[in-house]
């Protein structure tokens, strides 16, 4: 017998419309994970036991209960046992520092802990270890706590974000904000008893939120993702393969890995198909479009559908969606995340907070069913970002200021534009790294890019672009992709440096770390060609101006100055120590039209020699 997916009340708590999945399904696996697999019953049962013991710690309705445990099926029980006993989970990553742990904790007012470890002298004042030679559970019943009183405006969850000060901050999502999600994506998508859900995010990301209770509460099946197979994109193509995981979801940085592993493969040697697969969702950054090219080129368009979501965890994972086809890796755009799901509203605002014209650039805000209660403990940062939706019938509706930038088609559709606090003034110029981005992985030989700032010799901000190759090697490195750059981008975009990176690094949570890219090396970049020396004195000094100014060990004769990362304002830090080490000096507009040694020499050689004709005793004229 199968559950309908629908049938539960949309406006239930998580845990009532587990409760009923598990009534009619009790046999069905509903989570697999290294440490064994459980039915439906099964991790009911359990859940209800560990659920009693945390009531008998004083867990009830809005107390925050914080689980810190490893990637297994018990991690998923204690989430679960959390919300049956009227609490909020707290979801902590073991992985983290012990000081972030802690400062959470004590942040979130958690005085209960559950671990499957000893507690790691962690500040809780009860802590409940699961798992072998653990709290001790088997005096509690396996039935169902007696309602405690929550309901779907009942805090759920509470998810820490990094904070713009550097302080992490509580995110509070309610039961309905959820159950909302759920209701406003199934209809696009059919999940049912027959899906197999991959947890691949962290429980500590608001996606597992998505993983977890979209195949739960819809009679799925869980495959949680060991920490290492999420490591080996080669161990989790397997893992797809061998538990037939039809509703994939990634970060496009994490996805990229599973395209390269695929496309590595020796032919006729490579990995076993992914036929189950239906469904792969993109979300936590950016989607480029052309990414997708090598994927459709090899699996088509059709199954799997590749579905772009945009959303925040303030807005509860995911607001909008948009199907990708082949048509869009030839249109040109960014990444599109489409419109709103039924209950989601989506708003770009200009400037001054007006709504923004059709193809105008704005912030969006985000209304409906999925804007959280706000921030834990920060009432006056959740007045700033949660405001007022003057559009909305509901009274006392509220949307969530993103801090997004944006534009809305004539169409519908959104296009994402990347962070505002991304938008970096290089310069005098305002840009939008993720502009930059975009157009650097529009090169077919560019298979991952970030741009990031830094500051150059004369401290300076400057453009840094951290780019993966798509395997072929280019002709002419870092002054093709400079043209490349340079048929859609201005010249003040394009970046100084480009730094090629096997891999670029990933955080826990499958987004590109920034804070883990490599410091720019100061060595010359392949420029493609033949090098050659400077050989004349004029050549050489010039060289070793140009190597210090630009931070390079060398500099060739016919380099560009503006391939090797110069600028203007590094142009007059040239032109004013060649005038002070030669006695004379070339223009900036002789210095922007002959950009090489060679020519640059040339014709300060020139000025040199009309200086000596016209005053042969070295005397100032």
């Amino acid at each position: 017998m199968t559950a309908d997916p629908l049938a539960a009340p949309a406006t239930g708590t998580i845990d009532a419309r587990f409760a009923r999945q598990a009534s009619v399904l009790g046999d069905a696996i509903a989570v697999t994970g290294i440490d064994g697999r459980l039915t439906y019953r099964e991790l009911d049962r359990s859940a209800n036991r560990l659920a009693h013991h945390l009531r008998s710690l004083g867990v009830g309705p809005e107390v925050p209960v914080a689980v810190c445990m490893e990637r297994t099926t018990a991690l998923v029980t204690a989430l679960l046992a959390v919300l049956k006993a009227g609490g909020a989970y707290v979801p902590l990553d073991p992985a983290s520092p012990d000081e972030r742990i802690a400062f959470t904790l004590a942040d979130a007012g958690a005085t209960v802990l559950v671990t499957d470890r000893d507690g790691r002298g962690l500040p809780a004042a009860h802590t409940v270890v699961t798992g072998p030679g653990g709290t001790d559970l088997s005096g509690h019943p396996d039935t169902a706590p007696e309602d405690a009183g929550t309901g779907p405006a009942s805090l759920a969850y509470v998810i820490y974000t990094s904070g713009s000060t550097g302080t992490p901050k509580g995110v509070m999502i309610e039961h309905r904000n959820v159950t909302g999600l759920l209701t406003g994506t199934q209809g696009h998508f059919g999940f049912g008893p027959d899906d197999v859900w991959s947890m691949f995010a962290s429980a500590a990301f608001d996606v597992s939120v998505w993983e977890m209770w979209g195949a739960l509460l819809h009679g799925g099946r869980l495959v949680v993702v060991p920490e290492e197979t999420r490591r080996s994109p080669q161990e989790f193509h397997a893992l797809l393969h061998r538990e037939g995981v039809t509703v994939l979801n990634q970060t496009p940085a994490a996805f990229r890995q599973l395209v390269r592993y695929e496309e590595e493969q020796q032919p006729g040697a490579g990995p076993a198909a992914l036929d189950a697969l239906r469904l792969v969702v993109f979300a936590g950054e950016a989607l480029p479009p052309e990414m997708l090219r090598p994927w459709i080129a090899r699996h088509g368009e059709v199954r799997p559908e590749l579905v772009n979501m945009y959303g925040i965890t303030e807005t509860t994972v995911h607001s909008t969606y948009r199907r990708m086809t082949s048509a869009d890796l030839d249109a040109g755009a960014g990444s599109m995340i489409g419109g709103a799901f039924e209950g989601w509203t989506m708003q770009v605002a200009a400037a001054d907070g007006t709504p923004a014209a059709d193809g105008e650039a704005g912030e969006l805000f985000v209304g409906g069913a999925g804007v959280a209660r706000g921030y834990l403990g920060r009432p006056s940062l959740t007045a700033e970002r949660f405001l007022p939706d003057p559009d909305a019938a509901e009274p006392g509706a509220r949307r969530y200021r993103s801090g997004d930038s944006a534009r809305r088609g004539a169409d519908g559709d959104h296009e994402y534009l990347g962070r505002l606090d991304h938008q970096v003034k290089v310069r005098g110029y305002r840009i939008e790294l993720g502009e930059i981005e975009n157009a650097l992985t529009r090169h077919p030989d560019v298979r991952d890019c970030v741009v990031t700032v830094d500051e150059d010799s004369v401290g300076e901000p400057r453009l840094v672009a951290y780019w993966v190759s798509a395997g072929a090697e280019l002709a002419d490195g870092t002054g093709e992709l400079r043209e490349h750059l340079g048929r859609t981008l201005p010249a003040y975009m394009l970046p100084n440096v480009f730094v090629p990176l096997e891999r670029l690094p990933l955080t826990l949570n499958g987004k590109v770390d920034r804070r883990a890219l490599p410091a720019p090396e100061a060595v010359r970049p392949d420029l493609g060609g033949d090098f050659e020396a400077a050989g004349t004195p004029v050549e050489k000094a010039l060289a070793e101006i140009w190597a210090d100014v630009l931070s390079v060990d060398r500099v060739g004769l016919d380099d560009d100055f503006f391939d090797l990362g110069g600028h203007s304002m590094l142009a007059t830090q040239v032109v004013a120590r060649s005038k002070e080490q030669f006695g004379v000096a070339v223009t900036l507009r002789i210095f922007f039209d002959l950009p090489t040694v060679r020519e640059l020499a040339a014709a300060l050689e020139e000025l040199l020699a009309a200086q000596s004709t016209t005053n042969p005793h070295g005397e100032n004229a």
